[in-house]
């Protein structure tokens, strides 16, 4: 045997067991860490909203609930996110469309689904040169837009609000003279912005959305019979509807935030 073997073997021994405390003390933060994770609430939601959400969030936070995370976006967004496995306990859509889309991949916990808000499809234009007028069939929409005007509105395959515009203008017989003008934006407030900034001369929003700023003027509604209702289906997620997550969810569409989603102009059902 070598003379060194000995001095070897226990200096690796001893090497071993120094290193063992260290893990042990590194281990239980991050162990704490992955607990509090776990118990964090993840809300994804429609891009209208954001406002109204933000300020349910802080009501719960002020009943000393943790706040929890929110991620506004397009519903079309979201919903691939959460299909492509993003750890989200909630999904507010802004139509039934995407919250069935997210029932069809077994990802929602379906006796949670409730549908307590709803809205109104609106023409908007900057506030320094909105004119009302009449949605009818009987409008000339390219004569409001002039020779080179667009109207911004949502995507029309895939974002809620540009879906309805397209069925909107469709039905009032509008469609295949202005498809050409529409700008598709990847959420209602994209669409919005396009207007607040003058880019184009009207756009095609929420009512909420318009009621936000004062750059914008709602000039017409859209009649109900043209377009499906505007409403904001509610669930919860499959495999990450803890407790916590089932506390937040009853909140938010609870008394006290539907009061505040009349406060942005939501229809309360």
């Amino acid at each position: 045997m070598s003379v060194f073997a000995l001095p070897r073997r226990g200096l690796l021994l001893g090497l071993l067991l120094a290193a063992l405390p260290v893990a042990a003390h590194a281990e239980g933060p991050a162990a704490a860490t992955t607990a509090a994770a776990d118990t964090t609430v993840t809300a994804f939601a429609a891009a209208s909203l954001t406002n109204a959400i933000e300020d349910i969030s802080k009501a719960y936070a002020a009943t000393g609930k943790p706040a929890p995370k929110l991620s506004f976006a397009a519903s079309s967004t979201l919903a691939k996110q959460v299909e492509a496995g993003a750890p989200v306990n909630i999904f507010a859509s802004a139509d039934q469309k995407w919250m069935d889309y997210l029932v069809s991949k077994d990802l929602v916990v379906t006796d949670t689904r409730v549908t307590p808000i709803g809205n109104e499809l609106v023409l908007v234009a900057p506030a320094d040169s909105a004119k009302p007028v009449e949605i009818t069939k009987s409008l000339d929409l390219l004569k409001l837009l002039g020779p080179d005007g667009k109207i911004a509105t949502g995507l029309t395959d895939s974002v809620p609000v540009g879906i309805y515009a397209k069925t909107a203008l469709t039905n009032l017989g509008m469609w295949d003279s202005v498809r050409e003008r529409i700008v598709g934006a990847e959420s209602v407030r994209a669409a919005l912005a396009l207007v607040e900034r003058g880019e184009v001369p009207l756009g095609i929003v929420y009512a909420t959305d318009a009621a936000i700023t004062p750059k914008v003027k709602v000039v017409g509604v859209f009649p109900a019979d043209t377009h499906p209702p505007v409403e904001y289906p509610f669930a919860l997620l499959k495999g990450h509807d803890s407790a916590e997550a089932k506390a937040f969810f009853k909140f938010l569409v609870g008394p006290e935030a539907k009061e505040i989603y009349k406060k942005y102009g939501f229809s309360v059902k």
